[in-house]
């Protein structure tokens, strides 16, 4: 096994973080590693939004849901859809952009976003650092477009934190191999793995809370999809000129 599979397998959510900054030149690595990562058509649909500012990364804590360790770590990157250099494209070329009209705009955005955010995050870690990815970004869409100065067609899918580690809270236990592994074809029946696991997560979330909690991975999960817990995003994403046709 080499260093770099070690350091993706060591991973660990980090949220509090030592008062140390990071040095420009290992962000500047981070970012171009990001933006090094194959694309949809080389379309190159997603942009970094680097924040170091102690005021904005308050702002945006609060409107992530109140997750403090925003505004505590050195560094907030936010991974945003980005169509609107592909409008500049297309009005060079006088061509129509109708991809933003159907989900697959989103979709191509942000499956590229995620292998950027996983590039960031192993040349985070394999430089000492520590991170943890904020989905809240998507909580307050439309107040973090205008703190950013978001144009349209351009959206808000992911932040993350970086810094360095001031905590090791240990890994979470995942869900067995054969629930995420499945040899030519898919394998629905899965539900002994599923208890097996409920069992596991039980037992470390005893261990990690004092015995405070032994919440469980299905009840966690399905107590959250039970609804759609970021109601705004449709109706912003809209607002932002995706998912509709012009009149």
């Amino acid at each position: 096994m080499n260093s770099t599979i070690q350091t993706i397998l060591n991973h660990q959510s980090i949220r509090n973080y030592a008062d140390k900054a990071i040095d420009d030149g290992d962000l500047m690595d981070i970012i171009k590693c990001a933006q090094a990562e194959p694309n949809s058509i080389n379309g190159q649909q997603f942009s970094v939004i680097v924040v170091k500012d102690a005021q904005i990364k308050s702002k945006l804590a609060a409107l992530c849901g109140d997750q403090d360790y925003i505004a505590k770590a050195p560094v907030f990157l936010i991974f945003v859809a980005d169509y609107h250099k592909l409008l500049l494209a297309a009005k060079k070329n006088e061509k129509p952009m109708e991809i933003v009209t159907d989900v697959e705009a989103l979709l191509v955005s942000s499956v590229d976003i995620g292998i950027a955010l996983g590039n960031s995050i192993a040349a985070a870690e394999s430089i000492g650092l520590g991170v943890v990815p904020i989905g809240g970004v998507r909580q307050n869409p439309e107040e973090i477009i205008k703190l950013l100065n978001l144009p349209q067609l351009v959206f808000p899918i992911s932040g993350l934190c970086l810094g360095y580690p001031a905590e090791n809270p240990g890994q979470k236990p995942r869900l067995p191999i054969n629930t995420f592994m499945h040899l030519e074809t898919y394998h629905p029946d899965m539900e002994s793995f599923i208890d097996e696991y409920d069992d596991v997560v039980s037992e470390y979330m005893s261990a990690r809370t004092g015995g405070q909690s032994r919440r469980n991975w299905s009840k966690s999960v399905s107590g959250i999809y039970k609804s759609v817990y970021y109601p705004k995003v449709t109706p912003t994403l809209k607002q932002q000129g995706f998912l509709k046709h012009d009149d």
